[in-house]
């Protein structure tokens, strides 16, 4: 018979264990250096006229701030 002392398969079996994780531990690399800090920080933020905009209906501010700041934002 062939005897097997579990080497093999052992060894093999942290071969594959240890590229699986090699190349997950590449993609997220790869993934987290193709979205920069900018990108992720305003993925979900808001507009600057929208914030305004809210601002502005809780009463914030008045018309005539809300005018001016809104003119500030458009330059």
């Amino acid at each position: 018979m062939f005897e097997h002392n579990g080497t093999m398969f052992f060894g093999g079996g942290l071969m594959w264990i240890f590229w699986t994780v090699v190349i997950l531990g590449i993609i997220f690399f790869v993934k987290t250096l193709s979205t920069t800090d900018k990108e992720s920080k305003y993925l979900d933020a808001k507009k600057p006229l929208e914030i305004l905009k809210e601002r502005y209906a809780r009463g914030e501010i008045n018309e005539s701030e809300f005018n001016k700041k809104r003119d500030d934002l458009k330059r």
